[in-house]
């Protein structure tokens, strides 16, 4: 029962307030910590066996697309999810991408133009570590990056940002409409939990590569964060893109609740198995006896 995602869907929280949604699945000892632990390993391993059938699928029949969008506070573990829970798929039919500041050339464009070149073409797998929620989360605390795309300072209201999330709603519907199955997580990270991570990056030398300054800034202004994602989670939970707070304190349990929701939304898609035309099959025919020939003329000649 804690494993199933659809039990860490936003809408069911009893408040939707990320300040009373859990960062933990809970358990009462060390006991049965190590119980879930285990559950999870389980769970993420078969999930990612039946991740890499359901890619096949996904690819072969090549009419729908999945989009994965893992959002969360600094360090909440979305390398961590990418790196586990891809584990054994095909690279070739996954397109991953990682978003961080806009360039100067992107910022030329509506703030939603330079995520299309990213999104995953027909039988792949999609994955955005962070994505356009930074325009409503981000950008909203730190205005300097939203004065970066030469936005007048009288429009930037609450106008404002209620359009820029009919905008996302609008455009999620577009790509679902258009076959990209969009699932979308936010790692739910305590702030006690992040600063034991941040903590990390900065004691530990093979995890120096890993700090970014700015995560301090970010941290500094946690309650502004919690309130912004508040926000935006409750203005773009929709139908067709519904959002799914997970549990992230605990990195198994995280990566095997991630994994199961893949799985399953892919399994859940309208696959009809891929039909041949009747010259198709002809030639397939043609191919076999050609090659099944060559056997035979080879056993001769030896």
């Amino acid at each position: 029962m804690l494993f199933k995602p659809e039990r860490y869907l936003w809408r069911r929280q009893s408040a939707p307030d990320l300040r009373q949604c859990a960062t933990r699945l809970p358990y009462e000892d060390k006991d049965s910590r190590d119980q879930l632990k285990r559950e999870a390993k389980d769970l993420l391993e078969e999930s990612q066996k039946e991740l890499i059938e359901s890619q096949h699928r996904l690819n072969v029949i090549d009419t729908h697309a999945v989009l994965l969008i893992l959002q969360g506070m600094d360090a909440a573990g979305k390398d961590g999810i990418i790196k586990h829970v891809l584990s054994g798929l095909n690279p070739l039919y996954c397109q991953i991408t990682g978003f961080r500041a806009p360039s100067s050339i992107e910022l030329e464009y509506p703030f939603l133009s330079r995520y299309v070149a990213h999104l995953p073409q027909r039988g792949h797998i999609g994955l955005f570590n962070r994505s356009w929620y930074e325009e409503t989360v981000t950008v909203k605390i730190f205005p300097e990056f939203l004065h970066k795309q030469r936005i007048a300072l009288e429009a930037i209201n609450d106008r404002f940002w209620q359009h820029r999330f009919e905008d996302i709603n609008h455009f999620e519907q577009h790509l679902t409409r258009n076959g990209i199955a969009i699932i979308k997580c936010f790692l739910h990270v305590s702030r006690e939990e992040q600063r034991q991570r941040l903590l990390d990056r900065v004691v530990k030398p093979e995890k120096f590569w890993k700090f970014d300054p700015f995560d301090l800034e970010t941290r500094k202004r946690w309650d502004e964060f919690m309130q912004a994602w508040n926000e935006t989670l409750t203005a773009t939970d929709s139908e067709h893109a519904p959002w799914h707070v997970i549990p992230a304190d605990d990195k198994p349990m995280a990566r095997a609740l991630v994994a199961r929701l893949l799985a399953s939304t892919i399994d859940a898609l309208p696959l009809k198995e891929k039909s041949f035309s009747e010259t198709q099959l002809e030639r397939i025919k043609e191919a076999r006896m050609i090659l099944e020939n060559e056997k035979d003329d080879s056993a001769e000649h030896d």
